[in-house]
């Protein structure tokens, strides 16, 4: 996937029909609703190819070829498409998600998201998230193949994924080698950063909305002068959950925008752009955390997918 200046944004497309299809049937499922509507205009245009070549709305698409529309007046925001399939069977499918990835819709990014690219680049065109990880966070992603699978799991997800395991990297060395935390996290009234959530005080209850238990058991694995790698058992599920309870106990993530300088540099991201002094003193581009391990259990069989 790729933007140019003149050409505009191109989005590609596999075709993994077993019959051969029209590229505006092909394309009518494909495009989100503003850019559907312009089909009739980027065809005549000579923005859609098939291996290459021009094609009208007419012309066939079999398996295997490669299907092109260029979308003049498009952007999508820089990211990293360098996904991969790291395990799969019938119903079910375990990817990587890099880091700035977006797993779905966003306001920069339409197309180039991980439940888009896995559209688009297999032939599981229905397929469907299972759980989120934040834009920057990276690892492993479970995904449905299809809408029936999806319903069948998705009810099920507790069962199915037994337990998440993530690596982070933070500030600082921590004085404990392994600290198990149970608190409550909530969003907090007149936060500068809406998104945020905090540990919650139990002296002010009024200030916090939602508040839920959290559970975490983290343990060090490595320490270097300045920093430490960090294993996150989750035993709970929350929002911002390791990020958070790490920046709670002094030990913010580094990259991490939100819950590190105060907020600050998400702030300014927003407001101005961060320049490279700014990621220097962040530590990296991305906060540094990643989904490395996840235990499925699927019909009496555990099965574990991790990163190598």
């Amino acid at each position: 996937m790729k933007s140019g200046s003149q050409s505009g944004f191109c989005l590609e497309f596999t075709c993994f029909n077993e019959s051969p299809v029209s590229a505006l049937k092909f394309l009518l499922s494909r495009l989100v609703d503003a850019h559907a509507e312009l089909l009739d205009d980027l065809f005549i245009s000579g923005h859609v190819l098939c291996n290459g070549r021009q094609v009208d709305a007419f012309g066939l698409c079999a398996e295997g070829d490669r299907l092109s529309v260029i979308l003049p007046d498009h952007e999508e925001g820089e990211v990293d498409t360098g996904w991969r399939t790291l395990w799969q069977n019938d119903a079910l499918m375990a990817v990587y998600k890099p880091h700035s990835l977006p797993v779905s819709r966003t306001t920069r990014n339409l197309y180039n998201t991980l439940v888009s690219l896995v559209r688009r680049e297999t032939p599981y065109s229905d397929a469907r998230l299972l759980h989120r990880l934040d834009t920057e966070t990276a690892g492993i992603m479970l995904l449905a193949k299809n809408a029936s699978a999806d319903r069948y799991w998705k009810a099920r997800i507790n069962e199915l994924i037994v337990e998440k395991l993530y690596h982070a990297r933070v500030h600082g060395v921590p004085e404990w080698q392994s600290r198990y935390l149970s608190c409550q996290l909530s969003e907090k009234q007149e936060s500068a950063i809406r998104s945020q959530v905090y540990v919650v005080d139990p002296t002010c209850p009024e200030m916090y909305k939602n508040p839920k238990q959290s559970r975490t058991l983290f343990r060090v694995i490595e320490c270097a002068e300045n920093d430490a790698l960090i294993e996150c058992r989750l035993l709970t599920g929350r929002k911002h959950q390791i990020r958070a309870q790490l920046a709670w106990l002094g030990h913010p993530i580094v990259g991490d925008k939100v819950y590190s300088n105060q907020g600050r540099y998400y702030l300014k991201r927003i407001e101005s752009g961060l320049n490279q002094a700014d990621l220097q003193d962040l530590g990296s581009p991305f906060h540094c955390l990643a989904a490395v391990s996840l235990l499925l259990s699927i019909d009496g069989q555990e099965i574990r997918l991790s990163l190598s």
